[in-house]
């Protein structure tokens, strides 16, 4: 079974806790997901314009089912510009599994001003994040990269979140570079967290989060960093 809808469950990656859908209808979604996980071989939406995936865990925390959320021919977005994208995805003809896909995009500033959209590949999903298949537990240990100092997972997943933006105009409208900790905070939770509640606690007590992956002394200095921004954050939005 494939899903395939407009808006999805879950926190908009580009605006903090802003959820579509109700949370009465988020909740019964994912309800319906865990329920027939088994049989569910991908779940593929749009909605934010964004290159962002999201992952669904049992009620004991197990990863289950997956989200891909592709990005748009439309460059705008709320929460920023993107470059305009197209996505292919390949899959088992007689199992439904999905093996891969590839990432297309317009260097629309380069396009703007050659008079001619040069359609390119951007990424394959496998090669790109170092994966060895398309599973919820893959991708929840992709989103766990993201918390790590040592790998370079969340600075490939926000190039690609804003389909390979220039970094001069992504600066002006995201989060001010891909090792903004209080922007690795939010995609993580995004990601991770599908209804309100849970991403508020998430983006609130981030060094629990991390501590529920396994302590590490990189980690904690992270879950810190991210704490002062967070604190600072909050100080500047009550003056």
């Amino acid at each position: 079974v494939y899903i395939v809808g407009h808006t999805p469950p879950g926190i908009d990656d580009r605006e903090s806790g802003a959820a579509v859908l109700s949370e009465r209808h988020n909740t019964k979604y994912l309800q319906l997901i865990r329920l027939y996980s088994d049989i569910i071989r991908g779940q593929f939406f749009g909605h934010w314009h964004t290159d962002t995936f999201r992952v669904v865990y049992s009620d004991t925390g197990v990863p289950v089912s997956w989200i891909m959320m592709a990005p748009s021919i439309s460059p705008s977005t709320p929460g920023g510009p993107n470059n305009p994208g197209l996505r292919l995805y390949k899959f088992e003809t007689t199992t439904g599994q999905v093996l891969d896909y590839t990432q297309y995009y317009l260097n629309l500033p380069d396009a703007n001003s050659i008079g001619t959209a040069n359609w390119l590949p951007e990424y394959s999903l496998l090669e790109y994040y170092e994966l060895q298949e398309i599973t919820a537990i893959a991708l929840h240990d992709l989103a766990d990269r993201f918390t790590q100092f040592n790998d370079y997972a969340f600075v490939r997943y926000y190039a690609a979140n804003t389909v390979s933006l220039p970094r001069e105009v992504e600066q002006i409208w995201g989060c001010g570079g891909p090792l903004n900790g209080a922007c690795a905070l939010h995609h993580y939770c995004t990601v991770t967290r599908l209804n309100p509640e849970s991403y508020r606690e998430c983006y609130s007590s981030y060094a629990y989060a991390l501590a529920s992956t396994g302590p590490s002394t990189p980690r904690l200095y992270f879950a810190l960093h991210l704490l002062v921004l967070l604190v600072c954050a909050q100080l500047l939005r009550n003056r």
